[in-house]
């Protein structure tokens, strides 16, 4: 079976960031979709309501029948799928086409001109930039991106097939099956050890991945890492560049070097530098691809940005609550010096979960460095995520490594009364897991204090 003629598409983990997406692109182009996920969320219900069917019990009677036949219907799974799931392996025991999230991506990306983002930062807001400015510039773009984009409200944007725009995702060694026309690596810090054992495979993955660029095609990498390619960066050499950088109104104005000339006044929205470097790599990568710039200028102006990527909830003279997904040290470090380029030396909290006992173990110093310069930091427990705990990781061991006597550890039923409690000005919550919930909850507390 071609698994894009399939007629039926089932979800093992549809609620997942990238396999939504997935079913959004099925959906659209008339397919039939169903599937399961672990637990509701916003995610599946938004899908829910396109009048996709979603169920979340591992039960063979909970598939409906219309996806029983193995001549019509493709299964995509996550890997964060555990081995014994009753549903997975019911489909692989009677012989229907069963693939990862993956590789069908890749079946679509492959067949129009693929422009992908990789790295270990910065992936999910480079490649909405990317899609939005491709969007404004009419180019006919199928874009999936790994968070919600405030611009559009979805993680899924649908114009036309000439491009497709990607996550290149190094998880489990995803982005080899991409062959892109156009590609970028924003950065190739150590992550995801569970998968490679050590930094040195990981950047040899990352190796592999930029001679999976087409022959004709372009690859683009952050100044500094150990790739050839052109480069991009921020007031340095590189091909790509941002020049004459100021802030005006919480917004960055610059102009856009480039090897064919410089395009003056740009504004962009987003704080921290690490933010306006991935803006430069989308402009790059558009105007690589045959944009004007003074439609790349409009765009970049109006783009906003991505759920829980430097969130704003409250923004009060009094009160500032940020919401972020940063889950690495050098994300959380990122995190950090936009807040102090924002507002100087004002009280900052962090209120952090660690994500994954093995990334927790594997980056324990390097969480305790960066959690350290905050003035107050707060920790949860680790989330799990697909894992089982790993003896002697906790984040009581984070804690104690914190150099910071302004610390503790809390139970989230008491996260609010001791966020009450703090005199910070600035309130950060950062984190992959489901910290993202805490907000509503931390956000109606805080409004209702003031």
């Amino acid at each position: 079976m071609k698994v894009l003629e399939s007629n039926n598409v089932y979800f093992i983990g549809i609620g997942g960031i990238g396999m939504s997406a997935l079913a959004r692109y099925f959906h659209a182009n008339g397919k039939r979709v169903a599937g399961y996920d672990k637990t509701p969320s916003d995610i599946t219900e938004d899908l829910s309501q396109l009048g996709i069917e979603i169920h979340f019990e591992d039960a063979l009677d909970q598939i409906n029948d219309t996806f029983l036949d193995s001549n019509q219907t493709l299964v995509v799974y996550t890997p964060a799928i555990p081995e014994s799931h009753k549903q997975l392996n019911y489909f692989k025991s009677k012989g229907f086409t069963v693939v990862k999230r993956s590789f069908v991506l890749g079946e679509i990306a492959n067949q129009s001109t693929c422009i992908a983002v990789a790295g270990t930062h910065g992936k999910t807001t480079t490649t909405s930039i990317l899609g939005h400015l491709l969007y404004e510039c009419d180019v006919p773009v199928t874009a999936f991106f790994g968070g919600i984009s405030e611009n559009y409200n979805t993680n899924f944007i649908s114009k036309g097939t000439d491009v497709t725009v990607v996550e290149a995702d190094e998880f489990d060694r995803s982005f080899l099956t991409l062959n892109p026309d156009i590609a970028c690596i924003t950065s190739m810090d150590a992550d995801h050890l569970d998968i490679y054992g050590d930094a040195d495979q990981l950047t040899s993955t990352f190796r592999a991945f930029s001679k999976q660029i087409k022959q004709e095609g372009v690859l683009f990498i952050n100044n500094g890492l150990p790739l050839k390619g052109l480069t991009y960066g921020l007031e340095d050499d590189s091909d790509y560049r941002a020049e004459h950088i100021k802030i005006v109104d919480g917004s960055y104005i610059f102009d856009f070097r480039t090897p064919k000339g410089t395009y003056k006044n740009f504004q962009f929205n987003l704080p921290g530098r690490h933010n306006l470097s991935n803006a430069i790599i989308a402009l790059a990568m558009a105007v690589t691809y045959g944009c004007p710039h003074q439609q790349l200028a409009k765009g970049l102006a109006s783009y906003k940005g991505v759920k829980r990527r430097f969130t704003y909830h409250v923004k009060t003279n009094d009160t500032v609550l940020i919401d972020d997904y940063a889950h690495h040290p050098q994300e959380i470090s990122a995190v950090y010096n936009a807040l102090r380029e924002m507002y100087g030396d004002k009280k900052l909290l962090a209120v952090f979960q660690p994500h994954l006992f093995s990334r927790t173990r594997d980056f324990i110093d390097g969480f305790a460095e960066s959690l350290t310069k905050f003035d107050e930091i707060i920790l949860l427990d680790i989330y799990p995520a697909r894992e089982l705990p790993i003896e002697g990781v906790s984040s009581a061991w984070l804690l104690n490594k914190i150099k910071n006597p302004n610390k503790q550890l809390v139970n989230k039923s008491e996260l609010v009364a001791v966020i009450k409690e703090s005199k910070a000005d600035i309130i950060l919550t950062i984190g992959a897991g489901d910290i993202g919930q805490e907000v509503k909850t931390i956000k109606k507390a805080l409004t209702l204090a003031n």
